[in-house]
């Protein structure tokens, strides 16, 4: 496989280690077959992992490929914030003073750490209203009622999001899914806080998913708040600078901080390096 690879884990979401979302990434992992990076990446057995590369865009800064247990995304949130975050930490230099370009699956996505890292939101692959069908299946699995459901769009960027609000943040918090009925689904759900809301937070997140093989829920998701900020302010119901917290009920505190620069959204947050050293395969 040629050299040793270094190996970080981060912490995402998050300036204080352990309260965000935890991600593997393997450096200077170009020689890596498809198949060595999924076994790997179910062997760490997070929610992502991603293998840092050369781009081959002259235009990108490095390219990453991501992997959740059961396969490989052409796009998440988290990872793109851990993986920048790792890049630079290893002495990775951008082409572009104050900007990154990352080459994944969806192409090429621009970070920019300027405030904090943030991602530019990748054009959505799938939007408009969710069928009738499967918006009830997805009430049922959530235990949600229609009058509790204020409304519900896709907002697929790669992982296949489709995106609620609903009544407020306390009911996303109170919610209890099925894990069964859950299965072949992927939900966000957002919800307002009012005036009492921590620290600024205008809005509590949660993803729930489905990978094949288990249904559970993500800790904090950069793919799904800029799928939801794509709809919502778009839509001009969310302000275009706003502050999501998510993983609550998970026992995190993750913050996902949402802007909007000519035209464009960006989703940003802190992250943390826990863990260094090297992969030994």
């Amino acid at each position: 496989m040629g050299p040793v690879p270094a190996f970080r884990q981060i912490d995402v979401f998050t300036a204080v280690p352990l309260r965000g979302n935890p991600l593997a990434v393997v450096h200077d992992a170009d020689d890596w077959s498809d198949e060595q990076m999924a076994q790997f990446a179910n062997w760490t057995n997070l929610s992502e992992t991603t293998f840092l590369q050369q781009p081959t865009d002259p235009r990108a800064d490095y390219r990453v490929r991501i992997f959740t247990i059961a396969g490989e995304l052409p796009f998440a949130g988290h990872p793109t914030i851990g993986s920048a975050h790792a890049w630079r930490e290893a002495g990775g230099i951008p082409k572009a003073e104050g900007r990154i370009v990352q080459e994944c699956g969806v192409g090429l996505v621009e970070v920019s750490y300027a405030e904090r890292l943030a991602f530019a939101a990748p054009p959505l692959l799938r939007s408009g209203p969710v069928e009738p069908e499967r918006l009830r299946s997805i009430g049922d699995a959530l235990g949600l009622t229609p009058d509790h459901i204020l409304d519900a769009a896709w907002i697929d960027n790669g992982p296949g999001w489709i995106g609620l609000e609903i009544d407020g943040a306390a009911h996303v918090l109170a919610l209890d899914p099925d894990p069964t009925r859950m299965r072949g689904l992927k939900v966000g759900v957002l919800g307002r806080h009012d005036d009492s809301g921590p620290d600024g937070v205008e809005v509590e997140v949660r993803a729930f998913y489905s990978d094949g093989r288990d249904a559970g829920e993500d800790p904090v998701t950069g793919s799904l708040n800029a799928g939801m900020a794509q709809w919502l302010v778009g839509e001009g119901r969310l302000p275009e600078r706003y502050v999501a917290r998510q993983g609550t009920a998970l026992g995190r505190d993750g913050r996902v901080h949402v802007h909007t620069t000519d035209g464009r959204i960006w989703v940003g947050g802190d992250a943390v390096t826990v863990l260094t050293g090297s992969v030994a395969v």
